[in-house]
């Protein structure tokens, strides 16, 4: 059995499965990665199929967006791997693919109505990461197992302490956008760190 059919919601195991068929694709569980949830490496240097890593932590609802989001991109080179110039990896074809792969899933109404309402956004206008999507993160976020001690950063006051997962120490500065100006301990080495990021917090 494939490592990522256990990974999936409920119900959705065929469906994903019906997209890679026909395709020479392997899709492997990864450990945790801190900068990326999944990613594609297309056939190539005498590799003849296309190989799709997923963080194996993730809730079923962000293992599905993350392996359906890494489909696109496989259908994406798929069509476009004659094309002499190059063409962006997010670009319109990219968007175009994911869309017409999440429909389906949407129309089927197999997901929780948040997660389908959190895509169905996402749809009009795919982005590069999904986990830069506020509404989406926020709906995914709701399946995490959580701990305890964690919290995002945006949810935290200002001056607070808080950990991450390189071990890192800072103390929580003002807002910038989508991130907070945070200072490193006991260095004071300026970082600026998502609002979405869970962290553990200091008391």
């Amino acid at each position: 059995m494939d490592g990522w059919i256990g990974k999936v919601p409920e119900g959705t195991a065929d469906r994903v499965g019906r997209l890679l068929a026909g395709r020479s694709v392997i899709v492997s569980l990864a450990r945790p990665r801190r900068t990326k949830l999944g990613d594609h490496r297309p056939p190539g240097r005498g590799r003849s199929h296309h190989r799709i890593t997923v963080n194996d932590d993730l809730n079923p609802y962000a293992f599905l967006t993350t392996l359906l989001h890494e489909i696109a991109h496989v259908e994406t080179w798929e069509r476009l791997r004659h094309r002499v110039r190059r063409y962006p990896p997010h670009g319109r074809e990219w968007k175009e693919e994911f869309a017409a792969i999440l429909e389906p899933f949407l129309s089927a109404a197999i997901l929780p109505p948040d997660i389908a309402g959190a895509l169905a956004v996402l749809m009009r206008n795919p982005g590069a990461a999904s986990c830069s999507d506020r509404g989406l993160v926020l709906a995914l976020a709701k399946y995490d197992r959580c701990d305890p001690g964690q919290a995002r950063v945006e949810d935290l006051p200002p001056g607070s302490l808080f950990r991450v997962d390189s071990g890192q120490v800072f103390r929580l500065g003002p807002r910038l956008r989508s991130r907070y100006q945070c200072f490193e301990l006991p260095g004071g080495g300026e970082y600026r760190v998502h609002g979405l990021s869970r962290v553990e917090v200091i008391t």
